[in-house]
């Protein structure tokens, strides 16, 4: 026996591993390879995996690390303080989709009954954090206001996980007495994770920090306690392990513990989705068009409960499409409940299979739509114009009647912008009625208004915006964004078209790459920042300072400074 365990183990990983080579070198989700190794090496193809039920106890304990590592690097500060716009979209987001999901599926859908699509349509609400931060991340788009929303979107999700995590168990069974008997449980395991966390954890963590491998021991020892605690109060133990992991991620040991805990958590997760791909069946026609359906219908229910709660309150065409777009893949979780819902006899096979070919459709499809997000909010633009829709008014109203054209054109408002701002209004304040910013965040224009400063919507790589901004009438031009940032468009474009329409302005732009200084002089630019080569000295003198024991008076200084500044954006 413990023969076989260790064989079918072997196999497992080996699979994944030479699956998952094949998925890099095609740049895809290496879950969807975990899962293709599954269903290679499962019953329905090569069968080489004799004893699943011992794949299935390890990918429960990897399904128990994964849930404490998300548990770790869920802020509860930004879910306590999520803004207005973030909280209404998530509440209609989530509720709408799951109302939408029980509506469809139970009409058309391929669950055989109320409970079976319920659980399809809770797992088809949530969004992939893992497809949709890292894609953010690479295109630098965490920080924008859409990507704000989606990642603000994705961490009230998580929350109505943990809600749905917790009914869960008493789900075929919804007795209002019952249902009031898992909240208190609830309650109970809340508490005493709270508790522990506040008092206990602390000071037994410190007496300990110094011995690394106590530490990982610690942590495992918290993560499995409530998750058994989970189990033993009828509760979810994955449940368990998601709490564990909010509760000490405050802890200064919290980057310790995921640092040592990845590894370990990666080998049994991967054992989770292979074991997950073992129950997939083989597909038929019918059952890749039910999975192509509910892909198509959950793109569509993004669009349905994302887009019109954004667009209603007054977000412009941009922020209120890309999030729907970004939001449209299900979430990694959602395989999770479903196979929650499998060992609760609740879920069939079946639906397990369609749900996970939809998964990797929607992973593969959204993967190229987030990075085309651009592109296709250009496309969609005229359709809504076409449905009697209207983006934000290219130039707001001027306080005052004033419609004159001003001096002083800033194009995209960043950090950068942000900071230019800030000492423009300390040292300058004269300038601030000569200054027009353009960009399409409309909270940037709420706040620039209320300091005094004009703002036009719009995407500074549209000719008609700039010519209707005053572009042409302007004295001098300002761009801080770097070509990452830009969309469609880079520096260069950009100059040689505002060469175009202004030929006599001073023009300032920017240059990530000193490559770049030149070709941006060659082409009309009056001065190329470098913000690169302004950080060098920076630190040069801050090196300099440290040598002369001055950090801390520079640091100081700095700390104060940044103290006394109210920026746009913070």
């Amino acid at each position: 026996m413990e023969q076989g365990l260790v064989t079918d183990i072997a196999i497992c990983i080996i699979a994944a591993w030479g699956v998952a080579v094949i998925s890099q070198l095609a740049r895809q989700p290496l879950l969807l390879a975990y899962l293709a190794a599954g269903f290679l090496i499962g019953p329905q193809a090569l069968g080489w995996i004799k004893d699943k039920t011992a794949i299935e106890t390890i990918s429960g304990i990897g399904l128990s690390l994964m849930l404490f590592m998300i548990g770790l690097e869920i802020d509860l500060k930004k879910m306590l303080s999520a803004g207005r716009v973030i909280t209404l979209t998530a509440l209609g987001q989530i509720f709408g989709g799951i109302g939408l999901g029980c509506l469809v599926l139970n009409l058309f859908g391929p669950a055989a009954n109320h409970l079976e699509a319920l659980y399809l349509a809770v797992a088809m609400a949530m969004s992939s954090t893992v497809i949709i931060v890292k894609i953010l991340y690479d295109k630098r788009e965490l920080e924008t206001l859409s990507g704000r929303v989606t990642v603000g979107v994705m961490v009230l999700q998580d929350m109505a996980t943990i809600l749905f995590l917790a009914l869960q168990p008493n789900l075929k069974h919804p007795a209002p007495g019952l249902i009031l008997v898992a909240l208190g449980h609830v309650v109970v395991l809340v508490s005493v994770a709270f508790l522990a966390s506040r008092f206990v954890l602390p000071p037994v963590f410190r007496s300990i920090a110094r011995l690394p491998e106590l530490v990982l021991v610690g942590a495992l020892a918290w993560c499995f306690a409530l998750a058994g605690l989970a189990d033993y109060l009828k509760l979810s133990p994955a449940m368990g392990a998601l709490i564990a992991g909010m509760m000490v991620s405050t802890f200064p040991y919290t980057l310790d513990v995921v640092a040592k805990v990845t590894s370990l958590r990666d080998f049994f997760i991967t054992l989770f989705f292979v074991g997950l791909g073992m129950e997939i069946p083989v597909p038929t026609w019918s059952f890749m068009l039910w999975a192509l359906g509910l892909s198509l219908f959950l793109v569509a229910s993004r669009l349905l409960t994302v887009f019109p709660a954004l667009y209603l309150m007054r977000q412009g065409y941009r922020t209120s499409l890309l999030p729907a777009i970004n939001l449209s893949q299900m979430s990694e979780l959602s395989l999770v409940l479903l196979a929650l819902g499998k060992a609760s006899g609740d879920v069939s096979d079946n639906t397990i299979g369609i749900a996970a070919f939809a998964f990797a459709f929607l992973a593969i499809g959204s993967t190229y739509a987030i990075l085309a997000n651009d592109a296709i909010l250009r496309g969609a633009v005229p359709w809504l114009n076409r449905l009697g829709l209207k983006d934000l008014p290219a130039t707001p109203e001027p306080a005052g009647g004033d419609h004159r054209h001003r001096r002083i054109c800033v194009l995209g408002f960043s950090w950068t912008a942000s900071s230019l701002m800030e000492e423009v209004h300390r040292q300058r304040p004269d300038l601030l009625p000569e200054i027009v910013v353009i960009d399409f965040n409309p909270v940037v224009h709420e706040r620039l208004h209320q300091r005094g400063v004009h703002a036009v919507y719009g995407d500074i790589t549209s000719r008609d915006v700039l010519v209707h901004a005053g572009v042409p009438a302007a004295e001098y031009i300002i761009c801080t964004l770097p070509n990452t940032v830009l969309k469609g468009a880079d520096n260069l474009k950009m100059l040689r078209q505002l060469r175009e329409l202004n030929p006599d302005a001073m023009i300032m732009m920017h240059a990530e790459l000193l490559s770049q200084v030149e070709e941006l002089y060659a082409a009309g630019a009056s001065y190329v920042s470098t913000p690169r080569l302004l950080e060098a000295a920076n630190l040069l003198e801050t090196l300099e300072a440290a040598e002369n024991r001055l950090l801390p008076l520079k640091s100081r200084a700095q700390r104060e400074a940044v103290g006394e500044r109210k920026e746009v954006i913070p």
